[in-house]
């Protein structure tokens, strides 16, 4: 058992029963686009959301518990996405491409060195053209806890050279169920290179 399926034995503060305003923002502007994979989808909220927009949707996390949520309420609602514990860092495994994916949440837990495997991975995973739109912790965020990291622009920056196209960085909120302000974000628009 992961330590974020224990995490997913009880609520955890990033699961708002909703998806995050940053992306429902993203969708009504016309940025997510054709079939969308979310990396680290937990409960699958992002997944359904774009389900329900009429999006081909696999929501993909290493907790199985997590998934198994995700299931659960995509048969409540009615709503086709697939889901499947997978790592994020093999996307090549998954044998298929995706017009957009969505990372709310995941890119502030990797490592330094994952960073560029995430990358590669990515690269893997996303159609020439696509759109990783991603939603990650950010520097401006006070305090000294350790956890989630504080990403500042620059690091989102760099992680992304060559073989991409950032569109944006801009600031946004994560929320969560512990601050009703929630937390300073980081907000991304970032192109594979390949097409338009």
């Amino acid at each position: 058992m992961s330590i974020f399926d224990t995490v997913y034995q009880n609520t955890p503060p990033w699961e708002i029963g909703r998806p995050q305003k940053a992306f429902v923002d993203l969708a009504a502007a016309g940025e997510v686009t054709g079939s969308v994979l979310d990396v680290g989808c937990g409960t699958g909220d992002h997944a359904l959301y774009f389900a329900e927009e009429g999006h081909e949707v696999l929501g993909i996390d290493t907790a199985a518990l997590a998934i198994q949520k995700a299931e659960e309420k995509a048969a409540a609602r009615g709503l086709r996405a697939q889901f499947l514990v997978w790592n994020a860092l093999d996307l090549a495994g998954l044998e298929r491409t995706f017009d957009t994916v969505i990372d709310s949440g995941f890119f502030h837990v990797l490592s330094d060195e994952d960073r560029s495997v995430f990358r590669e991975s990515l690269a893997a995973a996303l159609a020439p053209g696509g759109k990783y739109l991603m939603l990650c912790f950010s520097d401006q965020n006070p305090g000294d806890y350790p956890l989630p990291r504080r990403i500042r622009e620059r690091e989102i920056r760099e992680t992304f050279l060559d073989g991409w196209r950032i569109n944006s960085i801009r600031p946004a909120v994560f929320e969560n169920a512990i601050q009703p302000e929630g937390h300073h974000a980081w907000l991304a628009s970032i192109s594979r290179a390949g097409r338009g």
